[in-house]
């Protein structure tokens, strides 16, 4: 009887080890595959943001869903926006991102017409080109050829026959950049009741400008400073003297001839 009893105790006593370290062997698994799963947590995080980054890569910068589908120009007036597109280089499927934005710009402001320009991507599928034109002030004589003259002195357009309303403008063989710069300055700085008596604007140097009157008579203006009140003092000596030539180049000492 007692062996029998021992028998069982000692089964007991085993089934009760068994059932512990059953307990202890899945909470050591458990553990372990948490640890794993730690592990391979952060190697999945990184594979899926690895190919995340590649397709993005691949969506912008190699495939047609991001791709130019339209150019759109504005600003063009004497230029169409055809040949505006054209010179920009940009081409339809080409991918947004990877237009060369200042090359396109560069070119386009090439166009003598072209006073600045701007490209910008209009997400997700578009261009567009900005330009402000040139806007002639004045007519220059080049080589017995009309020429559109702007405000900084830049020639950049020709004509058959010189546009009603601005003046024109002569030059000597070797004018410089720098003469017509200070001429379109002159003429910036006329009022206007002065301005619709100029005949012609004479330019040999920068500081050797005159104005030819619609009458004949001749305003000595010398350089574009102090063109407002230079502008005042030929206002004043037109109206008030009777003289061929004005000399107003040193306003606060001007002069005149018969």
């Amino acid at each position: 009887m007692r062996s029998l009893r021992r028998t069982a105790a000692g089964s007991a006593e085993t089934e009760v080890v068994d059932r512990a370290t059953r307990r202890s062997r899945r909470r050591f698994a458990r553990r372990q595959w948490r640890r794993r799963w730690l592990a391979w947590r952060y190697v999945l995080v990184v594979a899926v943001v690895l190919a995340l980054v590649g397709f993005g890569v691949y969506a912008v910068y190699y495939s047609s869903w991001l791709a130019v589908e339209d150019v759109e120009v504005s600003g063009a007036q004497t230029v169409t926006a055809g040949d505006i597109r054209a010179r920009s280089g940009i081409d339809d499927g080409e991918p947004l991102i990877r237009v060369d934005l200042a090359a396109a710009e560069h070119r386009i402001g090439s166009l003598a017409v072209v006073k600045t320009v701007s490209v910008t991507r209009q997400w997700p599928h578009g261009v567009l080109i900005s330009i402000q034109e040139r806007v002639p002030i004045a007519v220059v004589e080049i080589g017995d050829q009309l020429r559109g003259m702007d405000e900084d002195g830049v020639v950049f357009r020709s004509y058959k026959q010189a546009p009603p309303g601005l003046p024109r403008v002569e030059t000597s063989i070797g004018t410089t950049s720098a003469a017509l710069k200070e001429a379109a300055d002159v003429i910036s700085a006329l009022p206007q009741d002065l301005s619709l008596q100029v005949e012609h604007v004479e330019v040999r140097t920068v500081d050797q400008i005159s104005l030819v009157l619609k009458d004949g008579r001749v305003v000595i203006w010398g350089s574009a400073d102090q063109s407002d009140t230079k502008a005042e003092v030929a206002a004043q000596l037109l109206a008030t003297v009777k003289a061929q030539t004005y000399d107003v180049s040193v306003p606060s000492k001007p002069t005149t001839a018969p």
